[in-house]
């Protein structure tokens, strides 16, 4: 159990959050029933993790300085229903390879990872009594409720399977499966989580809590990162070089602060790292200028980076120069261990297999012998007689 206060607790669990479903539910385990709070959050492996992963991680880190068991959940059936962005064949693979980022980016920032637990969906989510309580969701859930939940998080498109309603229900049955108080997610989630508390303690089992992050704008458009645009993130295995290439083509427009997603990583990833390492209340945000540009400059706050470039007093250059070094210092570790590790470099390579190139068609020529009218005789062949034409009639005769 925690050393801290149910205060300190409280205040470590929803630090940082959008918003915060049924906090009674938190505060009476922890003030009431005097036990460790029950966690889980769940990501589903389709495309590669990026630099956004880094948000949750930071929650992650939060529960468990909390003294939370935390569960996550890596949902394979999910990533398969999700429009089929996992194919089954890989999503296994994809599976192994989303554990295995998830422990080294918190091992990258000083968080123990022995205190997690790791559940594959499938694991259960095939059981007999999993899929009749599947069922029994189905029959008091109605369509248009399961659409418009999944609206935010399911892939639309023009003509929907039907997987895509079939998603938040599993969501909403995997907080009683995975045995928690809480589950974690984006405000992205929030549709679902409204779905599951209006809907579960109709099969008899008990409402949840529920956290929500905020979503960090892309680093390069603006907008939701998303792990299916390669232009919206940065991947976490990306090198060096090729990171300061994607932030220098940016959003960021000079005194800009409302629509632009480098500061708000600073904000939400930076910062609160920094933190981590460091201890409470420390920030630091260094970057490296030429003495011709005025030296190098650290801020100590937030909220003086902000107002700095705010008024234009920090350029879009200099800010863009400072995220693409800290982006590379987060990176390192991660790289480091990728590089050092055949089992996760196998799990990238199955999980995330090169496209082949399509096979050009070669047009087939078709043999039209050499009887043809216009056909060429061959060069060297004698040319043809009278005689020799009348012998060849001949022998079709016989």
């Amino acid at each position: 159990m925690s050393e801290l206060t149910p205060e300190q607790q409280y205040e470590l669990i929803t630090r940082g959050l959008q918003e915060v479903l049924n906090p009674q539910i938190i505060k009476n385990v922890l003030e009431v029933e005097k036990r460790p709070l029950k966690v889980y959050w769940g990501t589903a492996p389709t495309g590669k993790p990026h630099c956004g992963y880094f948000v949750p991680m930071v929650k992650l880190a939060h529960l468990l300085k909390a003294g939370v068991e935390v569960t996550v959940l890596v949902a394979d059936l999910h990533a398969f229903l999700d429009n089929m962005k996992a194919p089954l064949e890989v999503v296994q693979h994809r599976a192994k390879y989303y554990e295995l980022v998830v422990k080294s980016i918190l091992r990258s920032i000083n968080v123990p990872v022995d205190r997690l637990k790791f559940v594959l969906g499938s694991s259960y989510q095939l059981t007999p009594q999993y899929t009749l309580d599947l069922f029994k969701l189905s029959n008091i859930v109605s369509q248009n409720d399961a659409k418009r939940a999944g609206a935010d998080v399911v892939k639309q498109v023009a003509n929907p399977l039907l997987s895509g309603l079939i998603y938040p229900l599993m969501q909403v049955l995997d907080e009683e499966y995975l045995g928690v108080d809480v589950q974690l997610g984006g405000v992205d989630q929030r549709k679902i989580f409204v779905l599951a508390e209006e809907n579960i303690q109709g099969l008899g089992y008990k409402k949840r809590a529920h956290l929500m992050n905020r979503m960090v704008p892309g680093l390069m458009q603006g907008g939701k990162m998303s792990a299916s645009d390669p232009n919206s993130k940065i991947d976490l295995l990306e090198e060096p070089k090729v990171v300061k290439k994607k932030i220098n083509q940016a959003f960021c427009a000079p005194g800009n602060i409302e629509e632009n997603g480098l500061l708000a990583f600073v904000k939400n990833v930076i910062g609160p790292i920094h933190e981590l390492k460091y201890g409470e209340d420390t920030f630091e945000f260094f970057i490296d200028r030429p003495e011709k540009y005025g030296g190098p400059i650290s801020f100590k706050s937030y909220e003086e980076l902000e107002s700095t470039f705010a008024k234009e007093e920090l350029s879009p250059v200099d800010l863009k120069s400072g995220v693409a070094d800290a982006i590379n210092v987060l990176l390192t570790p991660i790289i480091e261990e990728y590089k050092n590790n055949k089992e996760f470099q196998l799990a990238e390579a199955e999980g995330y297999p090169a496209p082949q190139p399509e096979k050009k068609k070669t047009k087939k020529v078709k043999n039209r012998g050499s009887k043809y009218p216009g056909a060429k005789e061959e060069e060297g062949s004698p040319a043809p007689t009278p005689e020799s034409v009348t012998e060849k009639l001949e022998e079709t005769k016989l």
